[in-house]
């Protein structure tokens, strides 16, 4: 994979547009990236990551991280253009994240999605379009390069500070980045699964287990006594032997209930036959007994029917006399209700002629029919009057409900006049609140435009004040840092001269007797020079030489820190002096200290600004409300117009309507005077008539009704005698003292019918032998025969409820043997295959005996992939170190983690092997460095071989003298051999002399910026 161009628009801190030529910078092998903290030389980095994979590397990808500049225009939307050579292919890749832009029509923003767009390069065709989805295109790209987003930030984008990490890493650290790169997923995969496949196959053992010792526990429950003989073993799910040791046990039971069925047979037996002989005593000796009760019982019943024969003749004439009353029934009923009619009819007449005048108490029928057909004629001509009378009271309601109209007119008139002469100067007052409301929204719009920017400052302000203090310390440190790195390398450097000047002492302890010198090669040794007092050891040296390191360390660190201190402090100080149009403000010989504006000053300015602005926007806000009342107040002006002039104009109509009504009324008072007679009102003189009428109707009804009854009366008396003669009674008298009511009747025939039926069955019982010759015998005695039949039964039914208890006991111990049979049987092969899988998920973990080095499957994969890694860096490490250190791998488990991860470093000037956190910074930085390269190398050949054309490597070269440095510089300027280019991004100005292909991202106030300088130049 080849890089070739960037293209970067409204990215992180660059606000503009910006065009990187990779192809330019990568002809000379190495370039060097660089520029100020916070410039954007990471930024880079992530725009070829998202350029790529549509998105940045790791925590920089966080929830919330908006990639868009803050320093790009609204109009300008974030883009990434990325061209490379890939897999044989000139690609161009183009991808904008989902950001927020001004809308084309009207105020306000509108979100845009994200988008991607893919183009290859086809020769003699130029540019085609692949594709526009953005899952299309990063599958496309990952299938090609064959990384994933991590392996590519780890590969290519190769960051210092992780693999110094991995080198100080324990054995899980390790585990997880290399299980990242290399993705053995699969691997830990295989392990969880046969895990699961283990508990799984345990479950189903352990189930298995369980439901033999349950079908052993029915077993138990099933055999009852017999299980007490021989109790079921203490066996627990899981135990070897158990499903043999069930089985030996369910037989011994099966056996004993077999033997206790035999004996339960023989007792039913003999019960049986007990029962037998008991059950015929008492049934012959309860025949007897209830033959001689049947005897003496049919005696008793004879003599009962003989005493009851007189009252049984007596009944049967008394029914037949009643019977012959019940002729005379109609007719003697028929006259009863005749005689109740007549009374009614006389009492009614007597009432209805109580209410008449004196003159009518003997009238006829006729003459009160005649008097109220004229009295009828009267009523019918008041109709008309009763119209009017009618009429005259609904024209007094119509008055009453005018005045009441009126009434209501007057006061809306008189509220609407008031109303209205005060309408021009509610309306003007309305006019001037809006236009109030109007200039406060216009003075809150430009005292916020004024507010951020004074909030903004006093911000600034106080980071500058804060920073300046930070920026003494710095500076303090910095100089503290310098006087150590100065003692420390003239320490150094003393104690290397002394050392030198006695060398020839430390040569000399080296010489044997008989062995060559290895100055002059002379084995005879007359006058070996001796160490004088305060010689100066290798080892002195050394710690001397490491002291002068990292005070000339924390020397650079401090300078970073009081550069990086002083750049924050300086842009503070500069947005804290902006003016209101945006610029600083200076003065003719530079920035005036002096002039700078207080955190004070600011904060009254911000308070200042904060209460005039609440103030206005306070009464800029009640310009919708005056303008809602403005309209309501219209509103009510035309409607009390409105309602006044329609209330003159039914005033007018109601004049005209009370001169008709008082007309009418006129006219219907001579009706009335007319129609009303003495009477007080028409209706008074009409209820007094129908009141008269009603009564004379009544009083000729009543006296019809009355003649009409007594005739029916008399009908009545002669059809009773007729009809009790015909019965055979003296009188109509002597037939109702005769008669019975119905149920009498039926009781008298019942007691007739049981007596007649009693007697016949009597008859019946006497005439039986066999009772009369049991009667003969001596009495009986069943009371006797009763219990030992009892006791006989009771035998009977405890014998056979054991033998049927004991039959069931065997059949279901046998039923529950064949069910653990067949339980065991099934349980077998899954016992075969969980054992099986115990074994490989026990190796595949690191905890099965087998498994001599206690190495899980991922671990061992991951071992390997660590020790091809440390070969690949070895190599490298070699030629950076002069042949000082080689990295090894190492299978040893440590402090109880995994095993197969570990990773140290032969130090061959020792010839040990220690650990790689015992390294120091430098030795550190290109052990880590070596280590990166090595892993680029293997997961590209893990990847498929895909080339990588073009790597990056971010920071660390601070840390190396210049020895160091040049190894380090020419192991990368080799890799142009595999036709690679290295991008090296630091801030070590040594750096800029010996690389002359650079990329420079300048920090400016309006965004970021790069310029690129060539090998032969620079360009912008």
């Amino acid at each position: 994979m080849r890089l070739h161009r960037l293209g970067i628009t409204a990215f992180g801190p660059f606000g503009a547009t910006e065009e990187i030529d990779f192809d330019a910078l990568c002809a000379a092998g190495i370039f060097l990236l660089h520029g100020p903290t916070g410039a954007g030389k990471t930024s880079v980095l992530d725009a070829v990551c998202y350029g790529l994979y549509g998105a940045v590397p790791g925590a920089r990808q966080s929830p919330g991280t908006s990639l868009r500049s803050d320093h790009a225009p609204a109009d300008l939307l974030t883009e990434i253009r990325l061209e490379l050579t890939v897999g044989g292919r000139r690609l161009e890749i183009t991808r904008s994240p989902a950001q927020t832009r001004p809308k084309k029509k009207g105020d306000g923003y509108t979100t845009e999605k994200a988008q991607s767009r893919l183009r290859e390069y086809v020769p003699d065709e130029g540019w085609r379009a692949l594709s526009r989805s953005n899952q299309e295109i990063g599958e496309e790209i990952t299938q090609l390069i064959g990384m994933s987003r991590d392996q590519f930030c780890q590969v290519v984008l190769l960051p210092q500070g992780d693999f110094a990490r991995f080198l100080r890493a324990d054995a899980e650290a390790r585990g997880k980045l290399l299980g990242r790169l290399f993705d053995t997923r699969r691997f830990a995969a295989v392990e969880e699964h046969l895990a699961e496949l283990r508990r799984a196959a345990g479950t189903q053992v352990r189930a298995g287990d369980e439901r033999i010792l349950a079908v052993a526990q029915r077993i138990a429950q099933a055999a009852g006594p017999a299980a007490s003989e021989c109790p079921l073993p203490g066996i627990q799910p899981g135990e070897p032997g158990l499903a043999d040791a069930v089985l030996e046990w369910a037989a011994t039971a099966r056996s004993s209930a077999r033997e206790r069925l035999d004996i339960a047979a023989s007792v039913l037996s003999a019960a049986e036959s007990r029962q037998t002989a008991a059950r015929l005593a008492l049934d012959t000796a309860r025949e007897l007994a209830g033959l001689q009760q049947r005897y003496e019982e049919t005696r008793r019943r004879a003599t009962a029917v003989e005493a009851g024969r007189a009252e049984h003749d007596q009944a049967q004439e008394r029914l037949k006399r009643a019977r012959k009353a019940d002729l005379v029934a109609p007719a003697l009923e028929l006259r009863e209700e005749a005689d109740r009619a007549h009374r009614r009819a006389d009492a009614a007449r007597d009432r209805s002629r109580a209410g008449l005048p004196g003159d009518l108490a003997d009238a006829g029928a006729e003459q009160l029919t005649a008097l109220e057909r004229r009295l009828r004629e009267e009523l019918g001509g008041l109709d008309a009057a009763r119209r009017a009378e009618r009429r005259g009271a609904e024209i007094d309601s119509e008055r009453t409900a005018l005045e009441r109209q009126a009434r209501a007119d007057d006061e809306l008139i008189r509220d609407a006049e008031s109303w209205l002469a005060g309408w021009e100067t509610t309306r003007n007052g309305l006019h001037t609140r809006i236009e109030a409301s109007q200039e406060a929204a216009t003075r809150a719009e430009l005292l916020a435009g004024r507010l951020d920017p004074a909030r903004r400052r006093l911000d600034a302000a106080r980071r500058r004040d804060a920073l300046a203090a930070r920026v003494s310390d710095a500076e303090e440190r910095l100089g503290a840092a310098r006087e150590r790195a100065l003692a420390t390398g003239e320490a150094w450097l003393g104690l290397r001269e002394r050392r030198l000047r006695d060398i020839a002492a430390e040569l000399a302890r080296e010489l044997a007797d008989g062995e060559a010198c290895a100055v002059c090669g002379s084995p005879d040794h007359p006058r070996p020079a001796r160490a004088g007092d305060g010689h100066v050891d290798q080892a002195a040296e050394d710690t001397a030489e490491a002291a002068h390191r990292r005070a000339e360390q924390a020397r650079t660190e401090a300078e970073h820190a009081l550069a990086a201190v002083r750049e924050r402090h300086a842009a503070a100080r500069a947005e804290a002096a902006e003016t209101g149009d945006g610029q600083a403000a200076d003065t003719a010989g530079g920035r005036d200290r002096a002039a700078e504006p207080t955190v004070g000053a600011l904060t009254d300015l911000v308070d200042t600004l904060t209460r005039e602005h609440t103030e206005a926007y306070r009464t800029a806000t009640g310009t919708h409300a005056a303008r809602e009342a403005l309209a309501a107040a219209e509103r009510e002006q035309e409607q009390r117009a409105g309602a006044r002039q329609q209330a003159e104009r039914r005033a007018a109509a109601r004049t005209s309507r009370r001169e008709g009504l008082d007309a009418e009324q006129a006219a219907l008072e001579e009706v009335l005077a007319q129609a009303r007679g003495a009477a007080g009102s028409v209706t008074e003189h009409a209820a007094l008539l129908q009141h008269r009428v009603a009564l004379l109707v009544e009083a000729a009804a009543t006296l019809r009704e009355e003649e009409s009854a007594a005739a029916r009366l008399k009908e009545a008396d002669d059809r009773l005698a007729d009809a009790a003669f015909r019965a055979g009674f003296d009188t109509p008298q002597d037939a109702a003292g005769t008669m019975l009511p119905d149920s009498r009747q039926r009781e008298l025939q019942h007691r007739i019918d049981a007596w007649q039926a009693e007697a016949a069955a009597v008859a019946d019982r006497l005439a039986e032998t066999e009772a009369r010759a049991a009667a003969g015998r001596p009495p009986a005695a069943p009371d006797a025969a009763q219990p030992v039949f009892d006791t006989a039964e009771r035998l009977l039914r405890a014998a056979a409820g054991a033998h049927a208890a004991a039959r069931e006991r065997c059949t279901e111990l046998g039923r529950l043997s064949r069910r653990a049979a067949d339980e065991v049987r099934a349980l077998g092969p899954v016992r075969e295959e969980y054992e099986r899988i115990a074994r490989l998920a026990g190796l595949t973990a690191g905890t099965s005996a087998d498994n001599e080095r206690k190495m899980r499957l991922e671990s061992y994969v991951l071992a390997a992939r660590l020790e091809q890694v440390a070969a690949a860096a070895t190599a490298r490490l070699r030629r950076m170190s002069s042949g000082r250190y080689t990295l090894v791998h190492s299978d040893a488990r440590t402090g109880g983690r995994r095993a197969g991860l570990g990773l140290h470093v032969i130090d061959a000037w020792t010839g040990r092997e220690r650990d790689t956190a015992t390294l120091s910074g430098g030795e550190t930085f290109f052990a880590s460095l070596a280590l990166a390269l090595g892993l680029a190398d293997v997961v590209t050949d893990e990847a498929g071989g895909v080339r990588l054309d073009t790597l990056f490597i971010d920071e660390g070269f601070g840390s190396l003298d210049d020895q160091t440095l040049d190894e380090v510089l020419d192991v990368l300027d080799s890799l142009r051999e595999r036709d690679r280019s290295v991008g090296i991004v630091s801030h070590v100005a040594d750096l800029r002399r010996r690389i002359p292909a650079q990329l420079e991202v300048v920090k400016e106030r309006h965004g970021s910026a790069v310029r690129h300088r060539a090998a032969d130049g620079v360009s912008g």
